[in-house]
C-alpha cells in the first residue's frame, strides 16, 4: 500500500495539527493538502473519497476567526477517513487534509457569500446557491452549528488562494483517480464519504428532520445506476441501520459533477450518524467504531461484487 501526500506545488503554511480524541497540539511540520492512500495494482472499480475529515488548521485561519478550535471542529466528518479504511479492497481513498471551515471542495470552486469579503466578487462566483444562502459555500460563513466564522471580512484574493492551494489539488487528484478507474474497467464507482449531526432539528440549515443512521445520496437516481444505491441500502438495513434516501442529503457537488451514469461514472454519497460512533461535543470515538468500520468494510466488498454490466457505458 503506497501513500502520497499532497501536491509538491502547494507553498508552506503554518498549521496547528489537531490531534484526534478532542486535543490539539502545534505542528512544525509542513502538512500537504491531500493524502491518497492506494493500493498497487488497483484491482476494483472503485474509488473512496472522504473531503471533510480534514484536521489540520492554518494559523492564519485560526487567527482570523472569532470562534474557539472546537467549535471550528463541529463541521468535520471526523474519524469518516478511518472508517471507510480502504485495505479492504484494492481501493484508493482520497484524502483532504485541510478542514472544511476553511475550505469546503463538495462545491462550485467559487460559491461564495458576498457579504463575507470587503471587496466586490467577479461575475463568474456563484452567489445564489442555495448553499450560499446557509452560508456553506466553498468557504463557508458559519460551522455546521451556525455560528459565524470570522470576526473580519475577507479579500476575494484570500479566496482565490485558497481555491488554488487546496481546492484545486483535491480535485486534480480525484479527477485522476476515477478517470484512471474508468479506463481501467470501463466504468467507475465513486463513494462520497460523510458524516452527519446526530439529530438534525426541523429547520436547521434548512433541512426536514432525519432520525435515520445512514443517508444515501444519488441526486434522486441521477449520479449513480439504481443498482449502486439499492446494493448499498439492502446491505445496510440488513446490518440494522435506520437507511434513508436523498433526505435530508441528496448528494453535493462531487456526486453531481462525478455522476454520469450513461458514462460509465456512477458516485454516490454516503452519510453516517456521528452518535453512532463519537461523543460530538468532545470528539472521542465510541466503542461501536470499530463495529461500523468493519460494516463500512462489508459494504465496500458489496458494492465492488456489483454485477458490472450494467454499470459500463449505455
Amino acid at each position: 500500500m503506497n501513500r502520497y501526500r499532497g501536491d509538491d506545488r502547494a507553498s508552506p503554511l503554518p498549521l496547528i495539527l489537531f490531534a484526534m480524541e478532542g486535543r490539539f497540539e502545534p505542528s512544525a511540520a509542513v502538512e500537504p493538502p491531500i493524502e491518497i492512500t492506494a493500493h498497487q495494482p488497483q484491482d476494483v472499480a472503485l474509488v473512496l473519497a472522504s473531503p471533510h475529515s480534514g484536521a489540520r488548521y492554518p494559523e492564519e485561519f485560526l487567527a482570523a476567526s472569532r470562534l474557539d478550535p472546537l467549535t471550528l471542529r463541529r463541521s468535520e466528518d471526523s474519524f469518516v477517513d478511518e472508517i471507510f479504511d480502504p485495505q479492504a479492497v484494492a481501493a484508493p481513498l482520497l484524502k483532504a487534509c485541510f478542514p472544511r471551515a476553511y475550505l469546503d471542495p463538495n462545491r462550485e470552486p467559487f460559491e461564495l457569500d458576498p457579504v463575507m469579503f470587503e471587496d466586490p466578487l467577479p461575475p463568474y462566483v456563484n452567489s445564489r446557491s442555495p448553499r450560499v444562502r446557509v452560508g456553506l459555500g466553498t468557504i463557508a460563513r458559519v460551522v455546521a452549528t451556525g455560528e459565524e466564522i470570522y470576526a473580519r471580512k475577507l479579500r476575494f484574493a484570500e479566496a482565490v488562494e485558497r481555491v488554488e492551494r487546496f481546492y484545486r489539488p483535491y480535485h486534480r487528484a480525484l479527477k485522476q483517480l476515477v478517470t484512471a478507474t474508468r479506463e481501467r474497467f470501463g466504468f467507475y464507482v465513486l463513494l462520497d464519504c460523510h458524516s452527519m449531526p446526530s439529530s438534525i432539528a426541523q429547520g436547521e440549515r434548512g433541512l426536514p428532520k432525519t432520525r435515520a443512521d445512514i443517508v444515501l445520496g444519488d441526486c434522486h437516481g441521477t449520479s449513480c445506476h439504481a443498482t449502486v444505491t439499492e446494493t448499498a441500502y439492502q446491505f445496510l438495513r440488513a446490518k440494522g441501520y435506520q437507511v434513508a434516501r436523498n433526505t435530508p442529503y441528496a448528494g453535493g457537488f462531487t456526486t453531481a459533477h462525478y455522476g454520469k451514469p450513461l458514462a460509465g461514472a456512477h458516485a454516490l454519497q454516503i452519510e453516517l450518524s456521528r452518535g453512532l460512533y463519537m461523543d460530538e461535543l468532545r470528539f472521542d470515538k465510541k466503542p461501536f467504531l470499530v463495529k461500523l468500520a468493519a460494516d463500512m468494510r462489508e459494504l465496500v466488498a458489496a458494492l465492488v461484487a456489483i454485477d458490472p454490466a450494467p454499470l459500463r457505458p449505455s
